[in-house]
């Protein structure tokens, strides 16, 4: 059993780490406080070619799997950008995934291509006010026409929809009432986001801000045939092409972010002396450090075996979800820690942690809550009854 990343793997986080170290921290605090997107870290990660490091190859991607991803998306947290970097490009590595499984060759071309490039940008219409996590409630409708649908509804917590030229939009296309099952009915689509037909208001928020989130609008947004993903009613089973990748996503990104805001902290506690002595050698300081290094560095190995699952199809539900917990938790721990370390200082933005600490927050939340991933292991794994 060999646990260690290949030199190829390597090559990825060393690449990809100094395309970040161009990127310090003054920008990142100019990007969250304008707050603006951070436009010059995507186009620098475009014209490296690593936006569609899980894309085709014939598009003009490097056609790898969701390990090398996860080792890029780790590198990139890890390098100071925290979750406003990742989110930065987060939704090319798993938003389209559906259309790379079930796209046709048109489709593959006229989309990917140009989110590849950093021609594009597109944003994630699944999440609805009303429904929550229960995708299968979602209201948004599209009524079909003669060469397409009209689509109405509402979504939330739609990332980079301020940036977007597109969006992918989970809708109804039969009322949940009259399917043998919730989760058919839905269908998929891939669409320019036309605003004359979508609203777009930017939700105020804790922390990440320099990647915005919103609540959208959509009223009779026409989308024609060729824009539909895959069969009418199949939606919500393409849609679970993205999930797994996405939860292992979020958790090798958070392990990123919890292991810069450990590194922060414990350079702070050897260089700040308070009683004659380096804070750092006092045990109160070393054990909270020390067991945020154990928790980080077991979530990250969780979340590479999530994906070496995943990429050699095998199931891997349970581990992916349990990933994006571990991490999260493992994240969240080490940010708070970091603030605590340095004390008053940790509270001023100088230092950086109160910003990792505030972007830590959301990896416990999004993109499924810890409570729904302890009841799917529950259930998957310990063989308990459903709870909900």
């Amino acid at each position: 059993m060999d646990i260690s990343l290949s030199e190829d793997q390597r090559a990825i986080h060393d690449s990809v780490s100094k395309i970040c170290a161009r990127f310090g921290d003054d920008y990142w605090t100019e990007c969250d406080q304008t707050p603006r997107f951070p436009d010059e870290f995507h186009k620098a990660m475009a014209e490296a070619g690593w936006l569609g490091i899980t894309m085709p190859e014939e598009l003009g991607g490097a056609g790898l799997g969701v390990t090398e991803a996860a080792i890029m998306m780790h590198a990139v947290t890890s390098g100071g950008g925290g979750f406003s970097a990742a989110s930065t490009i987060h939704i090319n590595l798993f938003g389209p995934h559906a259309i790379v499984v079930h796209g046709t060759a048109e489709q593959k071309a006229r989309w990917l291509t140009p989110l590849i490039k950093g021609e594009q940008k597109a944003c994630f219409g699944v999440t609805e006010p009303n429904a929550g996590l229960d995708t299968t409630s979602i209201e948004t409708f599209a009524r079909r026409t003669n060469d397409g649908y009209i689509v109405k509804g509402r979504k939330i917590w739609t990332t980079t929809a301020q940036e977007a030229d597109k969006i992918l939009i989970l809708a109804r296309t039969v009322p949940k009432a009259e399917c043998k099952r919730p989760t058919d009915g839905m269908t998929l689509f891939y669409t320019d986001l036309d605003r004359t037909k979508v609203e777009v208001r930017r939700i105020a928020k804790m922390g990440r801000n320099a990647v915005d989130s919103n609540t959208v609008f959509i009223d009779d947004l026409f989308v024609p045939d060729e824009d539909r993903v895959g069969e009418e009613g199949r939606g919500f089973r393409y849609l679970l092409d993205s999930l797994n990748p996405e939860r292992i996503l979020v958790g090798i990104e958070a392990v990123g972010l919890g292991r810069d805001a450990l590194r922060r902290a414990s350079a702070y506690a050897r260089d700040r002396n308070v009683f004659g002595r380096p804070i750092g050698q006092n045990q109160g300081i070393q054990h909270p450090l020390a067991e945020s290094w154990a928790a980080l560095e077991s979530a990250y190995w969780m979340c590479l075996r999530a994906a070496w699952l995943y990429d050699n199809k095998q199931p891997c539900g349970a581990e992916a979800n349990a990933a994006k917990f571990l991490g999260a938790r493992a994240a969240f721990d080490a940010a708070t820690r970091a603030v605590m370390t340095h004390g008053g200082m940790g509270y001023a933005r100088e230092y950086q942690v109160e910003r990792l600490f505030r972007e830590s927050v959301v990896t416990r939340i999004a993109p499924v809550s810890e409570q729904l991933i302890l009841s799917f292991i529950a259930e998957n794994v310990l063989d308990l009854p459903k709870s909900y």
